[in-house]
């Protein structure tokens, strides 16, 4: 992405020891930040990048209860300010690796600190899901984006294509039609799978083209973006078109690279297992969010899953 999060927040000095450490700063470890302080006991919330996770990428949430629109960034921010006035600490910082001593967990961070809980919640949420094809990585942050809401002013009154059909591709592409001159929807099927709400705005903007039964085989360039490689998959044509910029939008995969391998019960996939009350198979240690197994993944299930993670959490193993 061109969107640079990096030396956003302050390091605040942090303890050597809490009751609950929390990885990740997205929707639903604020929850659980907020819930573990009001429930009395210490938090710290670690997040890499910016508080919000990828609600700061996206420019307009509607589907929040209490807000009928609302920016992600502004809800981002209200969010952390709401854990914050209630005592949540946060720390800026990567986590590499964690132990496992006694009743303690040592999570390792890539400033040299290790910090001591008695609880973890694993919320470290997701990552775009990559197309895999040639000249994707080439031209990642030359015209190939996984943010519309980050890159899509780069490409005002140009020509670009959106990959994807749910939800997130859909949106994307309403939201790029107010700057592009022309949206091209690229889809592998014959219909769309977002909601309708976004498909009927989708299908009234003038400037948004659609692609069925395609996919993208090789994106082309120099110093940037000039064309993509489409398949038509049900004639099997393949053709060149001239495009400004591709944005990818075809599923996630859990942000889970820190986490020991084979240590966790995952799915086929790598999201975490959890029972009801977000309680990994190891002990002390729960996820909440994206990042866990689960059906739907919207802001209002993530803060679900962090309150159930915390208040259960502090029942369960802090003897409150």
């Amino acid at each position: 992405m061109f969107f640079n999060v990096e030396s956003v927040n302050i390091n605040n000095k942090i303890k050597e020891q809490y009751d609950i450490v929390i990885i990740g700063g997205g929707p639903a470890g604020l929850s659980a930040a907020l819930y573990g302080v009001q429930g009395g006991v210490s938090v710290l919330v670690l997040e890499k990048a910016l508080e919000g996770g990828q609600m700061n990428t996206t420019d307009v949430i509607e589907n929040y209860p209490g807000f009928v629109s609302i920016k992600g960034q502004e809800l981002s921010m209200l969010m952390k300010e709401h854990a914050e006035k209630f005592g949540a600490e946060f720390y800026s910082s990567e986590v590499i690796n964690m132990e496992f001593k006694d009743d303690l967990i040592l999570t390792n961070l890539d400033d040299g600190n290790t910090v001591k809980s008695r609880v973890l919640i694993v919320a470290s949420g997701s990552k775009p899901k990559k197309l895999g094809v040639k000249g994707e990585q080439e031209f990642t942050s030359k015209g190939v984006s996984y943010c519309a809401s980050c890159d899509g002013h780069f490409f005002k009154n140009m020509k670009v294509a959106v990959v994807g059909g749910g939800n997130s591709a859909v949106e994307e592409a309403v939201y790029l039609s107010n700057i592009a001159k022309e949206v091209h929807l690229i889809h592998r099927r014959d219909k769309l799978r977002a909601d309708k709400l976004y498909q009927d705005r989708a299908f009234s903007r003038d400037n948004i083209k659609f692609k069925w039964n395609s996919v993208v085989e090789e994106i082309k360039g120099d110093l940037k973006v000039k064309s993509l490689v489409i398949r038509n998959t049900l004639t099997n044509e393949v053709y060149e078109e001239e495009f400004d910029g591709v944005f990818i939008f075809i599923g996630i995969l859990p942000e889970t690279s820190f986490l020991p391998k084979g240590f966790f019960e995952t799915d086929e996939y790598g999201f975490i297992i959890t029972d009801e009350t977000m309680l990994t198979n190891i002990n002390r240690v729960y996820a909440a969010g994206d990042v866990r197994h689960k059906d739907i993944r919207q802001i209002v299930t993530a803060v679900s899953d962090g309150a159930i993670a915390a208040s259960n959490a502090i029942r369960k193993y802090l003897n409150i």
